[in-house]
């Protein structure tokens, strides 16, 4: 039983990304048709806890791999190309959002970055989501098929039926959150988007049986039932968003939201299961031993609480409606020990930003080649290798900071104590 468990905790961290990190896509995604002055409002709103909501993803990867590692071989082979730009998106996001942030006013090639990138994420997510359900080819419990047979109708489908839904969330929750919109704009726009929510999951669950080689049993009592069950629900949450866009109290579009996609998940579960990969593995053939799941299901079902705390915690912190704060600026940094260097001080900061990208690069190089991640390419350099190449990486990170710091560009403290 313990590897439905570890299932459990998969659609959990799944049902909580797609929640709370599709609120925020959703509000960077509509930040590219919102008038330029209130893009960094819609970027400080997201700013408060976008990063622990990123988290849930980083624990659906691991319960993936320690606790269903069949279904994890077959399924990241078939999907390498759009994750990869996933990943490289949701890094993008986040830069683009901490220097929009520390900008002190709107720099519009930021905020088209954090709008275009959570686009980019987002369209990706559903062209994953597109190629598990439509079965990857796989022989003997592994990946036998193209690079690129992740693209598909369906696919593109559901990455279309993602980002409305993801619009939607972001909808609900800058009505939460703003004042901005007026009480006709949010309705309308709500309900629009509510809409288009609704069709995209009826062309989406009309083609599902066609698209998806398994067979669906929905003559079985209990799957019917959970399955109805789940559609029910959404449509009731459905009414409930549709009759609170543009009403008090704010948070109620986007607690149904958060309920609708929930109950669709569990629905798309009730359905497959106990099938995780189409067309037939199931949850007791790509399960690891039963002490890999026992110290999975501990160590994350304990990590789990810590998680939510933040994510409570932030919530509370930041609860009400936005406002802009006002700060006083930031004095300039005093060269400290030697004079800094004629050169703009741009310069000095762009070969900061290249060395630590370079030095992330090779860190990850070498966590990768230590994981066999590029299928046996560790043994080009081994243990050894791999630790030399770890420890050069971070020893010139502190040589450089500390040089950095010789020459000031770190001495903020100092600099409003000599100014004052």
């Amino acid at each position: 039983m313990l590897e439905y468990a570890a299932y459990a905790l998969v659609l959990f961290s799944l049902a909580m990304y797609v929640v709370l990190d599709g609120y925020d896509l959703g509000v960077g995604m509509l930040s590219l048709a919102a008038r330029p002055e209130r893009r960094r409002e819609y970027g400080e709103i997201v700013a408060t806890a976008w990063d622990a909501n990123e988290s849930w993803l980083i624990l659906v990867g691991v319960v993936l791999w320690a606790g269903l590692p069949g279904a994890y071989a077959v399924v990241l082979p078939a999907v390498y190309l759009p994750l990869i730009v996933m990943l490289a998106a949701v890094i993008l996001r986040g830069l683009a959002l901490e220097m929009h942030s520390a900008a002190g006013r709107y720099r519009r090639g930021w905020a088209l970055l954090f709008g275009g990138a959570s686009l980019a994420a987002t369209v990706c997510q559903g062209l994953v989501l597109g190629a598990v359900l439509t079965g990857p080819r796989q022989r003997g419990g592994a990946f036998h098929g193209g690079a690129f047979d992740w693209f598909s109708l369906y696919g593109v489908l559901c990455a279309a039926g993602l980002v409305v839904v993801y619009l939607l969330a972001g909808a609900a929750w800058l009505q939460d959150k703003t004042e901005g919109w007026s009480r006709s704009e949010v309705r309308r726009t709500g309900r629009t988007l509510l809409l288009a929510t609704a069709a995209m999951a009826l062309v989406l669950g009309l083609m599902l049986p066609g698209a998806d080689p398994q067979q669906f049993q929905l003559g079985q009592p209990v799957r019917a039932v959970l399955f109805w069950l789940a559609v029910g629900v959404a449509a009731v949450a459905g009414a409930v968003a549709w009759h609170g866009f543009g009403r008090g109290p704010d948070w109620r579009p986007f607690a149904a939201v958060a309920t609708m996609t929930a109950s669709g998940l569990l629905g798309l579960a009730a359905l497959s299961l106990p099938v995780v990969v189409p067309p037939g593995l199931s949850v007791h053939q790509v399960a690891s031993p039963h002490s890999s799941q026992l110290f999975l299901v501990l160590g994350v079902g304990l990590c789990m609480p810590f998680v939510l705390a933040y994510n409570i915690y932030a919530w509370r912190s930041f609860r009400g409606k936005y406002s802009d704060p006002v700060e006083s600026p930031v004095p300039p940094l005093p060269a400290r020990g030697r004079a800094l260097p004629d050169a703009p001080a741009a310069t000095g900061a762009a070969r900061t930003i290249v060395r630590r990208v370079l030095l992330t690069v090779l860190g990850v190089l070498a966590t990768g080649l230590s994981q066999d991640v590029f299928g046996g390419a560790s043994d080009l350099i081994g243990p050894i290798g791999v630790t030399v190449l770890g420890c050069a990486a971070l020893a010139a990170w502190i040589a450089g900071d500390r040089r950095d710091g010789r020459a000031g560009y770190f001495d903020a403290d100092t600099g409003a104590e000599t100014t004052s």
